[in-house]
């Protein structure tokens, strides 16, 4: 009896400090989102985030320059030759290139981009002359110095660069919004649309209240105030100078491309040196005339698994190295932004002890019940967090309804408030997977691909639906 009562004055200690250190944090959030939300209330109220509508027929306007569209791919061959086809019929322009790098040891990925291809001169198929995996800026150096080769063979001149995935399905109107807006920016940043799949509602639909809340609320507070833009390496463009001018600082390094090679998360880095360079960068939100978004669109991580390789690979790519690489130099409002882009350990660490209070909690109430241990009141300043966190909480859940069900409906959207618990779990187990890999290269390791897995594409599924 001795020891299960010396046990619960621990736990109790425990609790309490447990409460204090989650509430603090919790408080702290809620604060820096409620920023980001009155200043969106505020563009909104103002018409300055509105979203606006495309001219009919604007999938068909020429493009003003020639633009390179550049395409990494490793164990790709279940969705290149899908992203291929339905990239070449989305964009017909002819002032288009497709470079799609395929590796000397995937002959499966090469053969299925040859049969997306088919015939159409646009697509340029690179072999990288490194066995893969390397990395995916390593593969996108390659098509960068390809496309440089091209320009000297065929006297011609690409005046940018635009950057996607294998397993993207682009939008019919992306390719000229971006190409207009690149002739007053340097760089651009389309919103990312994560599809809904039927078979994992849960794991992979919350992409969608993530990514439809970050990219219709946080990336446009964030492109009024003039932050940085980060780029999603999907659906970014790039004024073909800033490239190049980016590419010539690396080369001081020892780097053959705009890209860091040593970097998991090379977009993102790429869109915030732009900015520090003294570029300019937009996040530019539009919808067609039928009032569809102007978005990427593609199936994300559908296993527990593959979700946490992937956000622990962000975690590690924006959090830890984005630390290291890029430091937090610039103005105010790019040190709150880069705040919020590296708060991901932290946000994990402090989930994870939210999370072990609800086995405290439920053994302490136990003890309460039965009489083993007495009540014990909450001091004013912990009653008042936990107030201001409970209430937070409602308030995102509200907010992520709304967000979620403006762009797919109102039933993902009231599923969204239920898979809070599940992106939070998540959100753990890659925070300690991220902090491992990191570790790991503290000591030595090399930087892998650690890519995710895709075997379908979002266009298969919509020709489906069009022949039905």
């Amino acid at each position: 009896m001795v020891e299960l009562s010396q046990l619960l004055d621990v736990l109790q200690r425990a609790e309490h400090e447990l409460l204090l250190f989650a509430a603090f944090w919790f408080v702290v959030g809620a604060i820096d989102e409620l920023a980001v939300d009155c200043g969106w209330l505020w563009l909104r109220l103002t018409g300055r985030a509105s979203e606006a509508r495309l001219p009919k027929g604007y999938e068909h306007r020429p493009l003003d320059g020639r633009v390179a569209v550049l395409v990494p791919a490793w164990h790709e061959a279940d969705v290149i030759a899908e992203m291929i086809s339905h990239t070449l019929k989305a964009w017909p322009q002819q002032r288009l290139a497709l470079y799609v790098g395929c590796y000397c040891n995937d002959p499966e990925t090469l053969a299925a981009a040859m049969a997306g291809a088919g015939d159409d001169p646009r697509v340029r198929l690179v072999v990288h002359d490194r066995k893969g995996p390397t990395t995916k800026a390593d593969c996108l150096n390659r098509l960068y110095r390809a496309l440089i080769d091209d320009e000297r063979r065929r006297g011609i001149s690409y005046t940018s660069v635009v950057l996607h995935d294998s397993e993207d399905m682009v939008h019919p109107a992306a390719l000229p919004v971006i190409d207009r807006v690149l002739a007053e920016v340097d760089f651009v940043q389309l919103p990312v649309r994560p599809e809904p799949q039927s078979g994992s509602r849960w794991i992979a639909g919350h992409y969608s209240d993530e990514f439809t809340e970050a990219h219709a609320k946080s990336l446009v507070v964030r492109d009024v105030l003039g932050a940085a833009i980060p780029a999603a390496g999907v659906g970014c463009g790039f004024a073909r100078a800033a490239l190049d001018t980016l590419a010539s600082a690396r080369s001081a390094n020892g780097e053959d491309g705009p890209f860091s090679s040593e970097c998991l998360t090379e977009d993102y880095e790429l869109g915030l040196l732009v900015s520090r360079g003294g570029a300019t960068g937009r996040f530019v939100r539009v919808r067609d005339s039928a009032g569809e978004l102007v978005a990427t669109r593609a199936f994300f991580p559908a296993t527990l698994d593959e979700a946490v390789r992937q956000k622990a690979r962000w975690i590690h790519g924006i959090s830890l190295q984005g630390w290291d690489r890029l430091g937090w130099a610039g103005r105010p409002v790019d040190i709150w932004m880069a705040l919020r882009d590296r708060r991901g350990p932290l946000i994990a660490v402090v989930l994870a002890v939210a999370y072990s209070l609800l086995v405290v909690e439920a053994i302490m109430a136990t003890a309460r019940l039965t009489g083993w241990r007495e009540t014990v009141a909450v001091s004013p300043v912990l009653g008042v967090m936990l107030a201001i966190t409970f209430a937070s909480f409602l308030w995102r859940a509200a907010w992520r309804f709304g967000f979620t069900a403006y762009e797919y409906g109102i039933v993902e959207g009231l599923h969204s408030i239920g898979r809070i618990p599940i992106a939070n779990i998540i959100a753990i187990m890659a925070g300690r997977r991220a902090l491992v890999a990191y570790v790991r290269t503290l000591r030595g390791a090399d930087v892998s691909w650690d890519k995710t897995a895709h075997r379908s594409h979002p266009a298969s599924f919509a020709s489906k639906a069009v022949a039905r």
